[in-house]
């Protein structure tokens, strides 16, 4: 098992935007593509509480760009970002990191 990080800074004043594009939209198109979330947070001590982090586990990394490539092209999802940024882009970046679970970690 390998876990993708990814970090989100929203645009000021967008965070509750971006939540509720994960809670209503982002979530199901996952759940029908098989993409499984380990969890989000928001930061409240750090250096930007505008942040949005959140975990994704995979089998391998070829699991992980079949399914986030096909998820990326769906034109349903495509659509719908595009609805949700009609007032403006929500995200003003993106950081990524795969992660492999060390022999003695508690999540492997």
């Amino acid at each position: 098992m390998i876990y993708e990080m990814r970090v989100y800074r929203a645009v000021p004043g967008r965070l509750p935007a971006l939540l509720k594009r994960f809670e209503t939209i982002t979530l199901e198109l996952w759940k029908t593509r098989g993409i499984k979330q380990v969890g989000f947070w928001t930061t409240l001590v750090g250096e930007s509480n505008m942040e949005l982090t959140y975990m994704l586990a995979w089998e391998s990394l070829a699991e992980r760009e079949q399914k986030w490539n096909a998820f990326m092209a769906d034109p349903e999802w495509i659509a719908k970002r595009a609805e949700t940024e009609k007032d403006g882009p929500i995200v003003a970046n993106i950081t990524n990191t795969i992660l492999a679970p060390t022999a003695f970690s508690a999540m492997k």
